[in-house]
């Protein structure tokens, strides 16, 4: 058996209903597939249909997909959440940062983990997921804005006025 594990295809699930139908043993129909017998095993196990009293290949591949729809994790960024529409306004209304954003809802929500999100999923959010909603509201938002502060417009303004009065009450103008 390989070391990487692959699930079985219609194909596979349909040899092995024939086979069963035919009466051959599990480990020879696990052998013809090239399949471990806890699999095949596993498969007549879980297509067996209480109805027909028989092994069905649909229902197997039904629960199959059933079962995988329920792996993973949940993505936190979703359209229509609160933490997706509090992240869009941050971005493209105030322009934050993603590492800002992360950082305030840690600090606002030290203790709900559900409020929480990273950078690297804000990113994500942005860049990695083609369809979505946030790829397409930043289209006009520029990103190189994230990286400069805001005060130090105000500062510079403010020493420049500064240098200004200074030049001009010494009479260097």
């Amino acid at each position: 058996m390989n070391a990487e594990y692959r699930h079985l295809s219609s194909e596979e699930r349909a040899v092995i209903f024939c086979e069963h139908q035919r009466g051959t043993s599990i480990r020879k129909t696990a052998h013809r597939i090239g399949r471990c017998p806890a699999t095949v095993s596993r498969e007549l196990r879980r297509g067996y249909s209480p109805a027909t009293g028989a092994h069905c290949p649909t229902q197997a591949s039904r629960a199959y997909r059933a079962r995988r729809s329920r792996c993973g994790r949940g993505q936190k960024l979703v359209d229509g959440t609160w933490l997706h529409g509090w992240v869009r306004d941050r971005l493209i209304h105030r322009a934050w940062s993603p590492e800002q954003i992360a950082g305030r809802l840690r600090t606002m929500y030290p203790d709900d983990p559900d409020k929480h999100v990273s950078h690297e999923t804000i990113y994500a959010a942005i860049y990695a997921y083609p369809k979505g909603t946030l790829r397409k509201a930043m289209i006009g938002v520029d990103p190189l804005r994230w990286t400069s502060d805001p005060l130090r417009k105000s500062r510079r303004s403010r020493c420049h006025e500064v240098d200004h009065r200074i030049r001009r009450s010494s009479g260097n103008r």
